[in-house]
């Protein structure tokens, strides 16, 4: 069975497919409307969780270990609704809503955005740039102050959608390591457990990289801090690739030199990337046209780009995509893939479509149409 996670602005969604990936039935929305940002699952237990909030309903962690039927909220923050309830109670029971406990970290933190394994601890990243960690299987947080009250945290600069901490990633083989992406500050990674934290965004190959006025561009020897997306190959040390606001960026010492690997591909805007789970010279990643451009696949016509060596040259893969008209955004956590031979790929749009391939890329078809706008992908075998 490969289950499909879908975060939404609407609340959670599961896509399953019995058959061999072959059909697909839609469950949800989940998580009582709130806006997803993230969803994985743990491939050992079947437990779900989905991270979400926004400055409403407060900051907070679901969490299913029925499939989704039915779902406990960890909320780590309150929200505007919890002040509305406490001063107007009369008027919320009118909706059937009543305020939630005091949250630990009300005020500290505004929503959570990513979710990420590493070992036995769950992480989960948030906004402002805050770190925070579950040993009970997110029933209970603890913030990881080292990164969340960082000392260089004030010099931090904010993207477009705030302070985030969207990507986790951790190492299989050392469970001390762990590497985190905050937009716009870039990438840091703790090589101890969490007990300290180092900026990791030297470019390699500064002198051939393409500078730009943008203030997120490459510049002084750094790549651009605004990370979009990040993940790590599995089984060939600490190889990492980022899709940046600016680029996409390998790194082979875990992050402490990048090289651009831009070149290629049709723009350097884009938000998600994709590594093999087998083969860590193949990754994918989704082009836009630019960030003030309108943030839709160049021409308006919708392509996946695969590299087969690591970024050093790069196709584009249109079957079954649409081709003409194309104006949808795909977000930088939703593209992701299963572990199927050959394995499967995801991605969800901004307009509720998700495509899916068995074909690692080389083709593709719409498997679910017309849900919410579509913040991230994950899946569960």
């Amino acid at each position: 069975m490969t289950r499909v996670l879908i975060g939404t602005t609407k609340g959670a969604f599961i896509l399953t497919s019995k058959d061999g990936r072959e059909t697909w039935k839609v469950q949800g929305p989940h998580c009582n409307l709130w806006p997803i940002n993230h969803m994985i699952g743990d491939p050992n237990t079947g437990t779900l969780w989905a991270a979400g909030g926004n400055d409403w309903f407060g900051a907070g962690i679901w969490r299913s270990t029925d499939d989704g039927e039915t779902w406990t909220l960890s909320k780590l923050s309150n929200g505007q609704l919890d002040a509305w309830l406490t001063a107007s109670p009369e008027e919320g029971e009118t909706f059937g809503w009543k305020t939630d406990p005091p949250a630990p970290f009300t005020d500290e933190v505004a929503a959570m955005w990513s979710l990420g394994i590493v070992g036995g601890t769950l992480f989960a990243g948030g906004k402002p740039g805050m770190l925070f960690a579950s040993h009970d299987q997110g029933v209970s947080w603890e913030m990881v102050k080292s990164l969340s009250q960082h000392p260089e945290k004030e010099s931090w600069n904010p993207g477009a959608a705030g302070l985030v901490l969207h990507t986790i990633v951790g190492s299989p083989e050392d469970n001390k390591k762990v590497w985190v992406a905050i937009s716009a500050s870039g990438v840091f990674a703790t090589e101890d457990g969490g007990q300290s934290w180092e900026s990791r965004n030297r470019l390699s190959n500064a002198e051939t990289c393409a500078h730009h006025p943008h203030p997120a561009a490459p510049r002084d020897g750094q790549t651009g801090h605004c990370v979009h997306n990040m993940v790590r190959a599995d089984g060939t040390g600490d190889l990492l690739y980022q899709q940046n606001h600016h680029g996409v960026f390998r790194s082979s010492d875990g992050g402490r030199s990048w090289d651009d690997i831009t070149e290629g591909l049709p723009s350097t805007f884009g938000f998600p990337i994709r590594v093999h789970p087998r083969d860590g010279k193949t990754i994918w990643t989704i082009p836009l046209n630019g960030d003030s451009a309108g943030r839709y696949p160049p021409d308006a016509s919708a392509a996946v780009w695969k590299s087969t060596d690591g970024g050093a040259s790069w196709s584009d893969k249109r079957a079954g995509l649409p081709q003409d008209g194309c104006f949808f955004t795909v977000l930088r956590q939703a593209m992701s893939g299963d572990e199927s031979d050959p394995t499967g790929l995801y991605f969800g749009t901004n307009s509720g479509a998700v495509f899916a391939s068995k074909d690692e890329g080389e083709s593709w078809s719409e498997i679910a149409s017309h849900l919410p706008t579509i913040l991230s992908v994950e899946v569960l075998e």
